[in-house]
């Protein structure tokens, strides 16, 4: 169904159990606001004012060893610590509710090549990336009083990445946080209600449809969801019901890495820019507790709405109300669609 088809309208995200405003009218609207600059891939292979790339000092005053792989480390600038909290003071009030948290945050280099992304490393290079997140969640998800391990990256100064070296981030936390208790609630509940997965149903419902489908492969597809908020979101969905990382046997890890080779790539070609994005996987907590309504997907959040340099903001009604898009999701997932497979940039 076409832009022109669709009359405003408000979709649901089962997911979050939330709505989303769709305004195709809208894209029609001129724009006077602020345009950005273009981010054009980095030229530069090794840089040595660059706090991630090996051997250098890091911010905090650590030295990076002479890495040729991947690189892991505990954040300089961590927003959670793993000691246990002190006891916080008792508020007068039951409305101002405090308790301690406590976490462990690590960054991730994916390859010692500053100039490199996701999109523009091959396919083998991400699976050892994969390789990397699955130990780490692993790792990480055994401490027993890590109950969630969120794995995640901000690619381009658009999306608040402070180093365009290839790195994600890992916040393991002694709590389930907001996004994925509500993901867990939602799932348990069709599952108590269907006896089905969630996500299992939707992807076939997907796939039937067909319209919203970006591509697939044999163990993910990608798509962008029907309760899309931001212009290009993008779902990807494990093929098979699985719950975490570790999970996956040999064939699905090359399966995700050859689906997050593709996805990124197309991203990179739609506005011929290296693409900014928020990008996380949602997966199994990892408490004592078991999770068979869970199944693993990855949220992709990218800003650019028109160009490589005009975003979207989420302010106004987004804010106060609910969110609102222009683009419809079908749109949106035909745009990428069209987009090639084979780098703009090619790699030296």
């Amino acid at each position: 169904m076409g832009t022109q088809a669709q009359p405003v309208h408000r979709r649901w995200n089962p997911l979050r159990r939330s709505w989303v405003l769709v305004s195709p009218h809208r894209t029609q609207r001129p724009w006077q606001g602020e345009v950005g600059q273009k981010a054009a891939p980095s030229g530069v292979s090794y840089d040595p004012e660059c706090y991630l790339c090996p051997g250098n000092q890091r911010a905090g005053g650590a030295a990076n060893p002479a890495y040729n792989g991947i690189f892991s480390f505990v954040n300089d600038y961590a927003a959670l610590l793993p000691e246990p909290p002190a006891v916080l003071d008792a508020q007068a009030s039951p409305l101002l509710v405090a308790e301690p948290a406590r976490g462990l945050c690590t960054v991730l280099c994916y390859h010692p090549d500053h100039s490199l992304t996701l999109a523009r490393m091959t396919q083998d290079e991400i699976r050892r990336v994969v390789d990397a997140w699955t130990r780490e969640y692993q790792d990480l998800g055994n401490l027993d009083w890590i109950e969630y391990v969120q794995i995640f990256e901000n690619r381009g100064a658009m999306m608040g990445a402070s180093n365009p070296h290839p790195h994600g981030q890992i916040w393991s936390t002694g709590f389930i946080p907001d996004e994925p208790a509500a993901e867990t609630a939602a799932q348990r509940e069709h599952l108590a209600h269907t006896g089905h997965c969630l996500l299992c149903d939707y992807l076939e419902a997907e796939r039937a449809a067909g319209e919203r489908v970006v591509f697939e492969n044999e163990h993910f597809a990608a798509l962008v969801p029907w309760w899309a908020v931001w212009p290009f979101e993008v779902l990807l969905v494990s093929r098979r019901h699985a719950g975490a990382l570790p999970e996956f046997n040999s064939a699905e890890r090359d399966g995700l890495a050859d689906a997050l080779k593709r996805l990124t790539t197309r991203f990179d070609n739609l506005f011929k820019t290296s693409f900014p994005y928020t990008m996380g996987f949602h997966q199994s907590p990892t408490t004592t507790e078991e999770y068979p309504e869970w199944h693993f997907h990855a949220h992709f959040y990218p800003p650019l709405l028109r160009s490589a340099t005009v975003r979207k903001f989420m302010v106004g009604f987004e804010m106060l109300g609910m969110p609102q898009r222009d683009i419809t999701p079908e749109d949106a997932a035909q745009r990428l669609r069209a987009c090639a497979e084979e780098h703009f940039w090619p790699r030296a």
